[in-house]
């Protein structure tokens, strides 16, 4: 029975991502893309790596089922993906078997029972004191099955191509494979090679002078068991290269205690998990999914999706994150994002995004790739006319056109980019690095230039008491205590900074009898029995309460310090100010320094005041500051330094910063920012850690470095390859071996970015 696709709607246009059945090559990939592009309505991707195809397309002129059908049409299968890295929830074991791990294991057996029977049979046909009477029947009763069965993907794969009119790197091994087997039974059947001791060595033979007909015996075994050997340790590999994808999949808990109103706890399958629910986490479990804490205290690994290796302190009213790991104390967590919109399947849906996408390096490779196959029959049989023509022997026409066919493979040039995408994006993800798409890869070779938007990014983005300082007469405990009473009736940030440091120092903090806020200026408050000013400096003033003398060298150092200061006044009188600053990140300067080694010029933007800006810059290392910038000015300011010349990537937090990242020519975002950051963005760094930033350039840098040498190593062996066995200089045996060697370098080349 079919299964039915349930595609993604967005706006007028809908998404489905089919899991493709059959294909063997990079051409059958191209094969399947250019039939859907074909239908009106329809932009689809396939990705022959992952063996999926991304399609987008207009509801109201197809529909998915018949997206399946053309698939199908040209001899594939296709079903929709089973839920996991999108869904987040279902409990698949598909997840986590992946088809190239399926394949690897049926191919497996297969390369068994070939080598078994056909390596026997290369070495009776290469080594003389081996032979005996009669030898090539028994060679042939051994070379039948690995022909034959052994052989047999690569037939059926043919001979369904051959239905739709089309050619894959199959069909040419399966016509040099059944060509040399039945030329093999032609010559011992009715020639005399059935009658002779023979044998033939990897270069042409001189036999041919006497007019000797060869058998390819071990072309027909051989051939398949160097190219099963390398299609299976290809599987293997890309099973290795998106182990990263599938452990994200794997991350998230399948079963969630659930605390009910009465107190009791009760376990239910993470699938019926909804918002505003409340959890129970203990310590070793994972966090089901994303949440505040109600209550308790822990620290929580985080490692597994932020990438950062120290745990987190979190108590309440603290955000913790699905699938990471409670290491000390139980807590109660209210569920914010289940199911498809935590974090960890945003993360997961990125992922595979970008590895279902194409560089803009790959689309030589596949215009290569979609001729490939037609034009080396072409020049096989040109090839074996040749050879005919002017050596006047089929035995050598016949050889070198058979090595022609078995040589040309386009499927390491279809593998290159893929697998490289495929290993560097889940390494990222490892690394707490979301890369949006691989056209990305392209962007972060020629920036030069990287603004960092100084609050939540440079910074924590959270306000904290630095100091407090009393008049004389006054205590700092009670400054401290009078002021975070006052304010506890603001939710400006300022005002819960200061409260959380009264309240962290005493552990509560009365609530005021009577607030009245000024924007931007101040408050009035009744609280400890006193009526209470607090405010800026120059405000206070007009209300009557002047700073002292002997504090206001100190207001001033910390201003110039680029740090906020708040009077405290009361019954009339100053009674001390405190200082209130956004604290830097204590990742920031190194970050700096290793964007800097990468040939980065770092800028800081921010819409603070200059002296504000100036001490952050000088704490951080960063000598270009922008400052004073209203939010809707960055863009502007992104825009300049690009008509200035420079390439430019921007690393934000905020709504403010969305449009600014989408005018850069990257936009990088950190994970504890907002959605509309992380939407507007080319990468995201989950851990909001700016050290990440180098590491996605350095990450991203290495991906595309791969990718240029796999496509060159993949075009370069086609460059070399097919002029040899045109000339006659490869035996068959060899093309085989040479042939299968180059996918599985390529593939193994890109899993180097499994250490990055």
């Amino acid at each position: 029975m079919k299964q039915s696709v349930s595609p993604e709607t967005d706006g007028e246009n809908a998404e489905v991502d089919l899991v493709v059945t059959g294909m063997t090559c990079a051409a059958c990939a191209a094969r399947i893309e250019k039939k859907l592009n074909r239908i009106d309505g329809v932009s689809a991707s396939v990705n022959y790596a992952t063996e999926r195809a991304h399609v987008q397309f207009d509801p109201a002129v197809v529909g998915p089922d018949e997206l399946v059908a053309a698939v199908e049409a040209v001899g594939y299968g296709a079903l929709p993906p089973s839920n996991g890295p999108s869904g987040s929830d279902a409990d698949n074991s598909d997840t986590v078997t992946d088809p190239a791990s399926r394949r690897a294991a049926s191919l497996r057996i297969r390369l068994i029972v070939s080598a078994t029977l056909g390596l026997p049979v290369l070495a009776l046909s290469m080594v003389t004191p081996l032979q005996f009477s009669y030898w090539q029947w028994v060679a042939l009763a051994l070379a039948a099955p690995v022909a034959l069965w052994g052989a047999w993907p690569f037939h059926r794969a043919a001979i369904a191509n051959l239905r739709h009119r089309s050619t894959t790197m199959d069909t040419l091994i399966s016509v040099g494979v059944f060509a040399a087997f039945v030329w093999s039974i032609w010559a011992m059947v009715f020639g005399d090679a059935g009658h002779r001791h023979m044998h033939m060595s990897f270069s042409l033979s001189s036999d041919r002078a006497n007019g000797r007909e060869h058998i390819y015996l071990e072309v027909a075994s051989a051939v398949v068991v160097f190219i099963l050997a390398g299609r299976y340790f290809e599987a293997r590999a890309k099973s290795r290269a998106g182990s990263a994808l599938r452990s994200l999949v794997e991350l998230g808990a399948k079963e969630v205690m659930v605390l009910r109103p009465d107190g009791s706890e009760h376990r239910l399958p993470i699938a019926e998990l909804a918002v505003g629910q409340r959890f129970v986490t203990r310590p070793g479990e994972k966090i089901a999914s994303d949440g505040v804490v109600e209550s308790g205290t822990s620290a929580v690994d985080q490692s597994l999706v932020t990438g950062e290796s120290v745990p987190v302190d979190v108590g309440p009213g603290s955000r913790v994150i699905g699938a990471t790991v409670n290491r000390s104390g139980r807590l109660v967590v209210r569920a914010t994002r289940v199911g498809k919109d935590t974090a960890l399947a945003q993360m997961t849906r990125l992922v595979e995004a970008a590895q279902s996408g194409k560089a803009p390096v790959q689309r030589l490779a596949d215009r290569v790739s979609s001729v490939f196959v037609p034009v080396v029959i072409v020049l096989s049989l040109a090839t074996l006319a040749m050879w005919w023509i002017i050596d006047g022997t089929a035995t050598d026409a016949f050889t070198a056109a058979v090595s022609v066919l078995i040589i040309a493979c386009p499927c390491a040039l279809g593998l290159a980019t893929p697998t490289a995408l495929l290993v560097g994006t889940g390494r990222g993800a490892q690394l707490g690095v979301l890369i949006r798409g691989p056209e990305v890869l392209e962007n972060t070779r020629t920036i030069d230039t990287i603004v960092l938007d100084k609050t939540g990014t440079v910074t924590t983005g959270n306000m904290s008491v630095h100091d407090v300082v009393a008049a004389a007469g006054t205590h700092v405990d009670d400054l401290l205590a009078t002021a975070g009473s006052a304010e506890s009736g603001s939710e400006h940030p300022i005002a819960r900074a200061i409260t959380d440091a009264a309240r962290h120092r005493f552990g509560t903090v009365a609530t005021p009898d009577t607030f009245e806020s000024v924007a931007g200026l101040g408050v009035f408050a009744h609280a400890a029995g006193r009526a209470v000013t607090i405010g800026r400096p120059e405000w206070m003033r007009e209300q009557g309460a002047e700073i002292p003398n002997d504090l206001a060298a100190q207001v001033l150092e910390a201003q110039n310090a680029g740090r906020t200061v708040v009077a405290v006044a009361w019954d009339g009188a100053m009674r001390g100010f405190v200082v209130v600053a956004d604290s830097v990140k204590p990742t920031s300067a190194e970050a700096v320094v290793a964007l800097r080694d990468l040939g980065l010029e770092p800028v800081l933007l921010t819409g603070d005041n200059e002296a504000t800006a100036r001490s952050v810059a000088t704490e951080v290392g960063i000598e270009r500051v922008i400052a004073n910038v209203m939010p809707s000015d960055k863009v502007a300011v992104v825009a300049q330094l690009q008509r200035d010349g420079h390439v430019v990537a921007m690393v934000g937090d905020g709504v403010n910063d969305a449009a600014a990242l989408a005018q850069a020519d990257l936009g990088i975002s950190m994970g504890t920012g907002t959605d509309a950051a992380i939407e507007a963005s080319d990468l995201t760094l989950v851990s909001g850690d700016l050290r990440a930033a180098a590491t996605a350039v350095h990450l991203s840098r290495r991906t595309l470095a791969v990718i240029k040498s796999n496509l060159f190593w993949a075009f370069a062996y086609n460059v070399a390859a097919i002029p040899l066995a045109i000339a006659g200089l490869l035996s068959p045996v060899i093309a085989g071996f040479a042939m299968a060697g180059s996918s599985v370098f390529v593939v193994t080349n890109s899993l180097r970015l499994r250490r990055a």
